[in-house]
């Protein structure tokens, strides 16, 4: 990453050395997919590749292996157990725990689904994943189904990435809580919620912010055209990445939200905001990591086969 197209005060990256493999950039496993949302985990893993990833394999429901393996043959695809609604079965964990022994970084949640399956089975990972993991959508879905004193009993470094209305979920508070209409208020719930359970809390929204137990941020990048499907994916993915490459988790959220609202910049002056959607901030990436622009290489093929990586042979 060149240091010089980053405002002073984020982090880095180190600069990757002459001699060098795939390995030395970390492996990142994404969990989630279901019937219906097959794109979710393949935007993550697409993101994680982009900020610089060696190595990502996607772990889905087995009826949905062959669409999400469809998305990008850069991906390494596994199917596991599913259930008659499309989500993971709960004999899922075991491989999924097995897949993410050998990962450095794990992200848990995009396309995931709802269901008392992938509820014990996020809950599982919360509490035993050694990694440092990042949980968005569904998967702060189940964690809000836990109390606050569960949530506190972790084996690993935990980045949650909530919107407003996750946030309010997970603090158990209605949706038309004067909580909901105050900003500041929201923010203090954040925080609180990080320092209960001792993880890093991503508030998604304007001005975006990343707290801990000792630490906070806010966000200059994005724009409103990012508010569409996906985009919490993309920075799920971007997250992941950077832990895998070795960040501390305040700071690989830290730059990671800040790339991804500048890729949403970028896509934005190229599209324009109503017209944005998700993928537009796959094609963006690698311009706001280096700063230099890149015109039509970057647009995610369409999807017109099937093509999976046998991630046995991946050694």
């Amino acid at each position: 990453m060149n240091a010089l197209q980053l405002p002073a005060d984020l982090p880095r990256l180190p600069q990757r050395q002459r001699e060098t493999s795939k390995r030395d950039y970390g492996r990142v496993l994404i969990v989630g997919g279901s019937v219906g949302m097959a794109g979710a985990p393949a935007l993550a893993s697409q993101a994680a590749l982009r900020s610089g990833a060696g190595l990502v394999e996607m772990v889905v429901p087995e009826v949905v292996v062959s669409i999400a393996a469809a998305f990008d043959p850069c991906v390494m695809t596994r199917g596991l157990a599913a259930g008659g609604d499309g989500t993971f079965a709960a004999p899922a964990l075991d491989a999924i725990c097995e897949r993410a022994g050998l990962a450095d970084a794990v992200a848990v949640g995009p396309g995931l689904g709802r269901s008392a399956a992938t509820e014990s089975i996020v809950l599982a990972l919360w509490r035993n994943l050694p990694q440092p993991a990042v949980f968005d959508a569904d998967a702060l879905w189940a964690l809000s189904q836990g109390d606050r004193r569960e949530l506190a009993a972790h084996a690993g470094p935990r980045i949650l990435t909530p919107h407003a209305g996750e946030m309010l979920r997970l603090d158990h508070e209605e949706p038309s809580s004067p909580v909901a209409r105050d900003r500041g208020l929201l923010e203090g719930r954040a925080a609180a919620l990080a320092a209960a359970i001792d993880a890093v809390v991503v508030l998604k929204g304007p001005g975006t912010l990343i707290v801990d137990r000792a630490q906070r941020a806010h966000n200059e990048t994005g724009n409103p055209g990012m508010a569409t499907a996906g985009t919490g994916d993309v920075l799920t993915g971007i997250v992941a990445a950077l832990l895998a490459q070795g960040l501390a988790p305040f700071a690989a959220a830290r730059l990671a939200v800040w790339l991804h609202g500048r890729a949403g910049d970028l896509a934005a002056d190229r599209v324009g905001e109503i017209s944005l959607v998700a993928t537009d901030l796959l094609t963006h990436l690698p311009q706001a990591i280096t700063g230099k622009k890149v015109s039509g290489l970057f647009s995610p093929p369409p999807v017109s086969e099937t093509r999976s990586v046998d991630i046995e042979k991946e050694s």
